[in-house]
């Protein structure tokens, strides 16, 4: 998902997110041990979830996705919104996604398929950013958890590039799936950037307005 950054995420720019890439930089690796240290022995404590700020247009790649996969791009509106969070939850969440993130080897879509946008499932061990986060939500939905509740997300990273997350949105607030880290970190400590992401319904996605994490906000 390496592209220039305004073309893919269809937005216009944010003052405070090129103010805040270099405080970004900071910020993951401030975050570095954190990552390596987790292990799946407690629950994460609770957090306020990110907010909702209007609507967004989808990303193309996720419109041509839906289009070849419909099944997976459907909203059931029955299913929980977020998921209340058990300790064996918690479990599947740092085991699928540690496996994930070893079995797929990064390629980026350009020199996969010949194309700037691809979201696919990484089916023969080769995938970007949103093709790592596809094949978790997969997963974990075949695991016993509501697609509703496992949104992909766009952000912009420390390198100041449009990246796929998937946010899993529970009672204990928004956890972040991704495929630069195994360790599973509340949306805050991400060091991200918030741009938006899958809708709760419908085909439409959710503006997240560029919020950024506290802690890099108090970096600034």
């Amino acid at each position: 998902m390496r592209q220039p950054l305004f073309g893919l995420l269809n937005v216009r720019p944010f003052s405070r997110i090129t103010r805040g890439f270099a405080a970004l930089a900071l910020t993951l690796a401030a975050i570095g041990s954190e990552a390596q240290a987790q292990t799946v022995a407690g629950l994460p404590g609770v957090t306020q979830p990110t907010a909702q700020v209007g609507i967004a247009k989808p990303i193309m790649g996720w419109v041509r996705f839906c289009e070849q996969n419909p099944a997976e791009c459907a909203v059931d509106a029955s299913e929980p919104a977020t998921v209340n969070l058990t300790p064996k939850d918690w479990q599947t969440l740092v085991r699928i996604n540690q496996q994930v993130n070893a079995d797929i080897k990064a390629k980026t879509d350009k020199d996969h398929w010949g194309v700037d946008d691809r979201w696919d499932f990484a089916e023969d061990g080769y995938g970007d950013c949103e093709d790592y986060q596809l094949v978790k939500r997969k997963r974990l939905v075949e695991a016993g958890f509501p697609r509703r509740a496992l949104r992909m997300t766009v952000v912009i990273d420390e390198e100041g590039a449009g990246h796929a997350v998937m946010m899993v949105r529970t009672n204990r607030g928004d956890l972040i799936l991704d495929n630069k880290r195994n360790a599973i970190l509340p949306w805050h400590k991400t060091g991200y950037v918030y741009i938006k992401r899958e809708g709760d319904a419908g085909a439409t996605w959710a503006s997240l307005g560029g919020q950024t994490s506290p802690t890099m906000t108090a970096n600034q």
